[in-house]
């Protein structure tokens, strides 16, 4: 896990950290809290936290092996994802493990949680949708997995995804536009090369309407 990058904003409040691609931590009152810690980010991106949330079952976002780790560091963190992923992993981590969906709210290492959304975004439709949660963080902060839910909350800070198989830019920048949050920070960007970083940057945040700024792997920011 990378620990020295740049911190961002201000010196108060939830620290958030971007992993590589979907993942990132937030961490509060010495309590760290993961979000998708999937196949394409750190292999140690979950381990030190308490709770681990995941929003769907694609490998990008859900990886066992990943949580394996996290569950292993800390024998009292638990996991909250929805029933796809957690009929999959119960029996490896019994007691451990809890099914969330639309409309839910828990409390997980001390961050309040609400579930918003039931499906992932239209590849193709000739691909059959999985099922696919968001969750809003604290009231705060919030991570849509792979879909472009629109809270019924206020968003202060979002986790946009800025590229996918099942998106397009001008999509993203109407999804910001739409959730009307203070700030964005770009997830879901594995895909993306650093030649074309600058085009999505660029046109999100001149046109979003928002704060918008990109976390390298590692650096963090004050939400």
């Amino acid at each position: 896990m990378t620990t020295t990058g740049t911190t961002t904003g201000a010196a108060t409040g939830t620290k958030l950290t971007k992993q590589s691609h979907a993942c990132v931590r937030l961490e509060k009152q010495g309590r760290t809290l993961v979000i998708d810690p999937g196949g394409f980010t750190e292999a140690d991106a979950a381990v030190g936290a308490d709770a681990v949330l995941v929003t769907h079952e694609h490998p990008d976002h859900f990886d066992e092996a990943r949580l394996r780790a996290a569950m292993e560091a800390n024998p009292a963190a638990g996991i909250w994802t929805l029933a796809a992923v957690a009929d999959r992993i119960a029996a490896a981590f019994p007691g451990r493990v809890h099914r969330v969906g639309h409309g839910d709210t828990f409390t997980a290492a001390g961050f309040d949680v609400q579930v918003h959304g039931e499906l992932h975004a239209v590849i193709h439709p000739d691909i059959p949708r999985v099922t696919n949660v968001g969750y809003l963080v604290d009231g705060s902060v919030f991570h849509p997995g792979d879909a472009l839910t629109v809270p019924d909350h206020p968003v202060d800070t979002l986790l946009v995804p800025v590229m996918a198989p099942w998106n397009k830019i001008s999509e993203v920048i109407e999804y910001v536009r739409e959730v009307k949050p203070q700030r964005a920070y770009d997830v879901h960007d594995a895909l993306l090369t650093d030649l074309a970083l600058p085009i999505y940057e660029g046109h999100i945040g001149r046109l979003g309407g928002t704060e918008h700024t990109r976390l390298a792997p590692g650096e963090s920011a004050r939400v």
